[in-house]
This record gives C-alpha cells, sequence and structure tokens, in this order.
C-alpha cells in the first residue's frame, strides 16, 4: 500500500520547540512535516516523502509569529490601510496571525459591525486574522455577549486617545464594563481628563519634541494606576497596551495576579529627542517614544518577566498627513512588517534571546488572549510557521514596505536577521521578500467564544 507523502517537509533548520520540562522554549535540530494544514511530525530526520522538501539548513523554524494589535483601517480609512494591503505587509514581515483594532469607521462595537469586518476579511486576507470590539458608554450592556462571538479577540477599551463612542475616560463607566464578561480586557491606558488640561502644551510649542511632554509620564501612570485598582476590585484581567514608561513598569511588576504586559518595538528601538530631531512627526505615536531611561527600564522588564507579549500597535497614515503641522499631524506609525527584523536585530546584538523574542511572540500571546492550537511548533498544532535567516543583513527600505502608508520609521536601518518564508495554515505565502500565495488566511479561534 502506498503511502500518502506528506505536503511539506522542512529539513534540517534549528527549530523553536516546546521546552519538555514544561516552561520557556528550546532550540533543536529537527526536521518538520506539514500535512492538511496541521504539523504532522517533528522529528530528528524525517525520510518519507513530500510534495514539497524546503532544505532550511542554518535558519531557524519558528511558531508561526503573532501580531496581536495592528490597525488595518478598514472601514472608513482605507486611503491608509486595509485588510489586504495590511495582510500583505504582515505575511511579508514573517507574521501569520494579527489581532485587529476596532477604532475603525464604523467603530466596530456591535454584532453588525464585527461580522462586516470578518466578511470583508473572508477570501482577502494573507494571514490568519481576529478582530476586537471597541468598549464604550453605549455597548457597556451588550459586551458579554460581543466577547464571545466567534474570532473576537477580546474587548478593547481606549481610557485616552480615541474619538467618538470608543473613549471610556471615567471610572464609574470602566467599572461597569470589568464588573461584566469573564475574558482579559485589553486597555490603551492614558489620562484623558489630563490629556484635555495640557493640550496647549502641544499646541503652543508646534513641535513633535513636545509630545512626550504633554502626553507626559503622569499621565500614564495615573491611569494605569486607576486602572489596576479597578481591576482588582472587579477581579477582571487586564492587558495594558504599548506600556511607555519606567515608572509603569514599576507598577506593573508587582501586578502580575491581575494584569498582563505588551511593549513594542519602537519603545525598545528609539528615544527622545533623538527620534524626533531624525522623523519630526513619522515618530509620533501614542503613548510617546520618550527618553533613553524610559527604554532601559522597557528592556529591563522585558528581560525579567514584568513584559509578557510583543505587539507592533501598526498604525499607519499616508505622507500627507504626517506632514501636516503638528500637533495637528496624526498619531501612529506602521510596523507589523518590521516587527520580526527588528527584533530579531536585538537578538543579534545580544539584548535578549531567540528563545525570550519568541515566547513573547507566540506562546506568551496565545496564553495572553486564549488562542486555539497555535503558538507551538507541537504536532497535530496548525502549521503556522516563521522561518527566518539569523545571519541574514538587509536594510529596511520604504519601498519593501507593502502597507497602502509606503513608509516606515526605519527606512535605511541596517538589521541582521530577516524572515524568509511565512507558512500559514501548511501554505507557504511568503517566500524570499515575495507573497507567493496570497489570501489564503484564516480566522482564529478562542477558548471561550462561540466556533462557527
Amino acid at each position: 500500500m502506498s503511502v500518502r507523502p506528506f505536503d511539506i517537509v522542512i529539513q534540517g533548520a534549528t527549530c523553536l520547540l516546546p521546552n519538555p520540562t514544561g516552561t520557556g522554549l528550546i532550540e533543536q535540530q529537527a526536521d518538520i512535516a506539514i500535512q492538511d494544514g496541521r504539523i504532522a511530525k517533528i522529528h530528528a530526520n524525517i525520510s518519507e516523502p513530500a510534495q514539497r522538501v524546503i532544505k532550511a539548513h542554518g535558519h531557524h523554524v519558528l511558531p508561526g509569529v503573532i501580531d496581536s494589535q495592528v490597525h488595518f483601517r478598514e472601514p472608513g480609512l482605507t486611503h491608509k490601510e486595509d485588510l489586504e494591503t495590511g495582510t500583505r505587509a504582515a505575511v511579508l514581515g514573517g507574521v501569520t496571525s494579527i489581532f485587529e483594532m476596532p477604532n475603525t469607521n464604523p467603530a466596530t462595537s456591535t454584532r453588525e459591525a464585527f461580522f462586516d469586518k470578518l466578511e470583508r476579511a473572508k477570501g482577502r486576507a494573507h494571514c490568519n486574522y481576529a478582530f476586537f470590539v471597541g468598549a464604550g458608554h453605549d455597548n457597556v450592556a451588550t459586551l458579554p455577549d460581543l466577547e464571545t462571538l466567534p474570532h473576537c479577540s477580546g474587548i478593547k477599551i481606549f481610557m485616552g486617545s480615541s474619538t467618538g463612542t470608543l473613549l471610556v475616560e471615567d471610572d464609574e463607566t470602566l467599572e461597569k464594563i470589568l464588573k461584566q464578561g469573564r475574558r482579559r480586557v485589553i486597555i490603551h491606558s492614558e489620562d484623558e481628563i489630563r490629556l484635555r488640561e495640557r493640550k496647549h502644551i502641544a499646541t503652543e510649542a508646534a513641535d513633535p519634541h513636545a509630545h512626550p511632554v504633554w502626553r507626559d509620564v503622569e499621565t500614564a501612570v495615573s491611569s494605569t494606576t486607576r486602572l489596576l485598582r479597578i481591576a482588582r476590585k472587579t477581579g477582571r484581567p487586564v492587558h495594558v497596551l504599548h506600556v511607555s514608561t519606567g515608572e509603569e513598569m514599576d507598577i506593573l511588576k508587582d501586578a502580575k495576579d491581575i494584569a498582563t504586559v505588551e511593549v513594542l518595538p519602537q519603545h525598545l528601538t528609539l528615544f527622545a529627542p533623538d527620534c524626533y530631531d531624525q522623523l519630526g512627526t513619522y515618530a509620533q505615536q501614542n503613548p510617546p517614544i520618550r527618553e533613553k531611561r524610559h527604554m532601559d527600564r522597557i528592556w529591563q522588564a522585558l528581560l525579567d518577566g514584568t513584559v509578557d507579549v510583543i505587539g507592533s500597535d501598526h498604525a499607519p497614515h499616508t505622507r500627507e498627513e504626517k506632514d501636516r503641522p503638528y500637533p495637528a499631524s496624526p498619531s501612529g506609525v506602521p510596523g507589523v512588517q518590521t516587527l520580526v527584523p527588528l527584533m530579531l536585530d536585538h537578538v543579534n546584538n545580544g539584548k535578549l534571546s531567540l528563545t525570550k523574542f519568541v515566547e513573547l511572540v507566540t506562546m506568551n500571546p496565545v496564553r495572553v488572549f486564549g488562542v486555539e492550537n497555535k503558538g507551538f511548533l507541537r504536532e497535530g498544532y496548525d502549521a503556522d510557521i516563521t522561518i527566518v535567516d539569523m545571519k541574514a543583513e538587509r536594510t529596511i527600505d520604504n519601498s519593501w514596505i507593502a502597507s497602502r502608508c509606503g513608509w516606515t520609521p526605519f527606512h535605511g536601518r541596517k538589521v541582521k536577521g530577516w524572515p524568509t518564508h511565512t507558512i500559514v495554515g501548511g501554505n507557504v505565502v511568503m517566500e524570499n521578500d515575495k507573497v507567493v500565495l496570497p489570501s489564503t488566511g484564516k480566522p482564529v479561534n478562542f477558548k471561550g467564544t462561540k466556533h462557527e
């Protein structure tokens, strides 16, 4: 009887595998066989036939990278980005799954808007996808139902820096939201009342160097302190996004009982005033990039276990929009395509280990968000895989950026470490900087949600 060949066998790579002790990852030489979208076999030497063999000697095979914070702007703001261009950028950067934010137009705050996004992604997304639901004053009562919708990555609260209904600046509404439902809630933590009081600083300065002065440390710390108090009062776990201050890390280090923490490559790579000297409004984002002491403290928090997740906070705007005089210029920078190369460069520079980086973008997002069947190189798991060449030296260039905005704040930056293949659901979708099999992404499933 003939044996059905594997769909793909990846040969000879160093694989990031679950540690047999049950904690963390280890690097180990192995072959990986893929069949019907799943990892079928992991072994030191797979000799069975395969329809395709990827010779990956000298490369590293990672579980598929998950970017758990992106803004792809569809619907309503598609002149900046849409689900097709955003997911194209993702797979070119080695990212196999994205969780997309709700501050679109209209906001993703109703069942209708949520299912509209799922329908828009169908047949257009190049990587796997899930969507957050936005919380506001007008949908508090429906959030427990909305968080259980199929392919919902969770509830997102903007305590600052949002518009319209997606802004929860007061403690009373925040407590109402946290009292209902049970999944971890995702938080943009800045004190909106303080931001309004201090807006004159930005207006009077008319210079992006004032961005971290306006949105100062106290704006972040006061918000996060309030959040943790209410989270503990209600017993609701929270996930604090893009933490930008050393002072917050001091607080969050002692809050692991209730809070998980995300940081961005931007806050690990750039610092003030240099970034504003070089990039002006193209370095402007919320919360802002701050002085080097904050970057150093964020690195310390990443290494000591305070930080759980690295996300990109991919938030593209057109050049025309970014060229407006500050503070009329919008906050946000693209990042989904550069997350992996930037962090691999930090690995090569000795800032963190490869296993630590991979934990922060695979197994930890799975734990924080309750992702099903992803995040590990394990037999039976979805065959979402990122292959990287740790020795490849490249220069990040605007011409490589697939995002509709067409630029990156890291243009001209030399890095060592680059994604060579992105495998989504057992399909090679990116190979050597080219999307070779488009539109194969599928919606992500989560524990505690309905399945279609």
